[in-house]
C-alpha cells in the first residue's frame, strides 16, 4: 500500500470512530434519560407500542385526549394516579416519549449511514459485522424496552424488576461495544499478544463484569423499589447484615424479590467495587507507564469514588430524582472508563508514549513478541484498505 493510500484508510476509520463514539454518547444519554423516566414514574403513560406511527407527538388536543383515555384504561392511573389531569399527564408523558424518541435516533444514526457505506463499499468486513451486530443489539433494546413496560400494564403499575435489569444491562453492552469498535478504530497503535498481556486483559474483564453485576443489582434495587427502605448507612435496621436476609423460599429468589437481600448485595457489591477499582488502576498504571494510561487511572479511581458517596447521599436522602439520576450516570461511566483502562492494556508499554515510540496517531502492523497484531485492519489482511470491496478488500 502506498503512503497516500494508508493515510486515506487511517483517515476512513477515524471518521467511522468519531462516528460510532458520537452514537455511544446518545447511548449514554438515552440510557440517562431512561433513569429519569423511571424515578418520576412516567414508564408507563405510553401504554402501547408503535415504533413508527409512535414516533411523532401528539399534533392536536384531541390527539392528546386520546392518548390520556388509553392511559385512563391502564392499572397506573386506576390505583395511583385516578386525579391525575390532562396537564399534569403531559409532563410524564414527555419524559417516556423523549426516552422512545432516542432509541429511534440512534436506531436511524447507526442504520442510515450503514447502509450508504455498504452500498459505496466503504467498509471491511470487520467494521461491517460488528456495526450489523450493534444495530442487532439495538433492535433487541427496543423490544425489552416494550417487554419491560408491558409488565406493568396487566395487574399492578410496576414493572418487572427482571426485565428492567435484562433493558438496561443490554444497553450497557450496546455501550460498551460501540465504545470498543469506535476505540479500535480511532487508536492506531499495535497491539500486544504476550501471555502477560493476554492475562492481564482477562483479569481487566473480570474487573468489567465486577462493575456490571453491580450495574445489574442496582436495576434489581430500582425494579423493587428496595432503596425507598433501610435509608441509612453504612447499618440497615441498625445491623451491619441485617436480618431477614433469606426468608423466602427457594433460597435463590431473595437476591431478585427480598427488599432487604436486593439491597444489602448492592451496598456489599458496592464496597467491593470501591477497593477492586483502585487497586485495578494502580496495577495498570504501573504496568503501562504512560500519560493516556495514568489519566485514565486516575479518571477511574476518582468515579469510583463519586459514585460511592453518590450512592450513599441517594440512598439517605431517599432517592431523589436529581440523585438517582447522577447515581445511574455515574454507574455507566465507572463501566466505561474500566472498560477503556481494560481496552489501553492491549497496547505496548513502557514510556511516556509507550514502547513503540508514538502517541497512538500511526499504526505499526506487523508482530509483536513473535505473534501477529490483531488490528482491524490486519484481521481481514495488512494494509487492506477499508473501502475495497466490502469484503475486506
Amino acid at each position: 500500500m502506498s503512503p497516500t493510500d494508508k493515510s486515506g484508510t487511517d483517515q476512513k476509520e477515524r471518521r467511522i470512530g468519531a462516528w460510532l463514539l458520537a452514537t455511544a454518547a446518545l447511548v449514554y444519554i438515552m440510557v440517562l434519560v431512561g433513569g429519569i423516566t423511571r424515578l418520576t414514574r412516567s414508564g408507563l403513560s405510553i401504554v402501547d407500542w408503535d415504533p413508527v406511527v409512535g414516533t411523532l407527538p401528539p399534533l392536536s388536543e384531541h390527539r392528546w385526549e386520546e392518548i390520556f383515555a388509553a392511559y385512563r384504561d391502564s392499572p397506573e392511573f386506576n390505583l395511583v394516579n385516578n386525579g391525575m389531569t390532562l396537564s399534569e399527564f403531559k409532563s410524564i408523558f414527555w419524559w417516556e416519549y423523549t426516552h422512545r424518541l432516542l432509541g429511534r435516533v440512534i436506531g436511524m444514526v447507526l442504520l442510515v449511514p450503514f447502509g450508504v457505506m455498504l452500498y459505496r463499499r466503504h467498509l471491511d468486513r470487520w467494521v461491517s459485522t460488528r456495526i450489523a451486530g450493534l444495530i442487532a443489539l439495538l433492535g433487541l433494546e427496543g423490544f425489552l424496552g416494550w417487554f419491560m413496560v408491558a409488565s406493568g400494564l396487566v395487574h399492578e403499575p410496576r414493572v418487572s424488576q427482571y426485565r428492567l435489569a435484562a433493558h438496561l444491562l443490554t444497553a450497557t453492552a450496546i455501550l460498551g461495544a460501540t465504545l470498543w469498535v469506535a476505540w479500535d478504530l480511532l487508536d492506531g497503535r499495535e497491539v500486544r499478544q504476550s501471555l502477560t498481556m493476554r492475562l492481564e486483559r482477562q483479569r481487566g474483564f473480570g474487573v468489567v463484569a465486577l462493575v456490571v453485576m453491580m450495574l445489574g443489582s442496582g436495576a434489581l434495587v430500582a425494579g423493587t423499589r428496595a432503596g425507598n427502605g433501610f435509608n441509612t448507612f453504612p447499618l440497615m435496621n441498625g445491623r451491619l447484615v441485617p436480618r431477614d436476609l433469606l426468608t423466602m423460599g427457594p433460597s435463590w429468589i431473595n437476591f431478585t424479590e427480598n427488599l432487604v437481600t436486593v439491597q444489602f448485595q448492592h451496598r456489599v457489591l458496592a464496597v467491593v467495587v470501591a477497593f477492586t477499582i483502585p487497586a485495578f488502576a494502580l496495577a495498570r498504571m504501573r504496568a503501562h507507564r504512560s500519560r493516556r494510561m495514568a489519566v485514565a487511572a486516575l479518571g477511574l479511581v476518582g468515579v469510583v469514588a463519586a459514585q460511592f458517596v453518590l450512592g450513599i447521599l441517594t440512598l439517605v436522602n431517599h432517592v431523589p430524582v436529581a440523585l438517582g439520576s447522577l447515581h445511574q450516570g455515574g454507574g455507566l461511566l465507572l463501566f466505561a472508563l474500566t472498560l477503556f483502562v481494560v481496552h489501553q492494556s492491549r497496547y505496548s508499554a513502557g514510556g511516556e508514549t509507550g514502547v513503540d515510540g508514538h502517541d497512538g496517531a500511526g499504526h505499526v502492523a506487523g508482530v509483536v513478541g513473535g505473534e501477529k497484531d490483531d488490528h482491524p485492519r490486519d484481521l481481514v489482511g495488512v494494509g487492506k484498505p477499508l473501502h475495497g470491496d466490502g469484503l475486506g478488500g
